[in-house]
């Protein structure tokens, strides 16, 4: 089941997931409390084993308001079983109903066939974030979904 949650709870999992399991201080985004930013979680019963950030980020050249994805992991042991897509799922219905125009990602180069699936195209040629790995910029409209 998919849950608002506190940035506090997205936590964990960045650490273990997304950022070799530096302290938890170390992994909270500049973006997680400004306005407008919100988390989510998919909770199985009740372990929380996928986490997501969204905040408003508009692209130049791009018609509409935008929202970032930023954050998204989901716990060992339960990668590639539909988690996340299924987070992604309430996240685009949720901004679809606040009129927002695209979803927007740095996505990991290991991650982009899952955002492909979905629908996000590319944006940009592969690029390094310093100490995380190789991305792409990706963007999903969801005028037309």
């Amino acid at each position: 089941m998919v849950k608002f949650i506190s940035f506090e709870q997205t936590l964990k999992l960045r650490s273990e997931i997304l950022r070799n399991n530096l302290p938890l201080n170390e992994c909270v985004f500049p973006t997680d409390q400004i306005e407008g930013s919100f988390h989510l979680g998919f909770f199985e019963k009740e372990e929380l084993i996928s986490i997501a950030s969204f905040f408003s980020n508009s692209i130049t050249g791009h018609q509409g308001e935008g929202y970032q994805l930023r954050g998204m992991a989901t716990a060992k042991g339960y990668a590639k079983k539909g988690y996340g897509k299924q987070l992604l799922h309430f996240v685009v219905n949720y901004l679809q109903n606040e009129n927002i125009a695209y979803l927007w990602c740095n996505a990991r180069t290991t991650a982009v066939p899952f955002y492909h699936k979905i629908g996000f195209d590319f944006l940009s040629d592969e690029f390094e974030i310093e100490g995380v790995g190789p991305h792409y910029k990706m963007i999903l409209n969801l005028n037309t979904i």
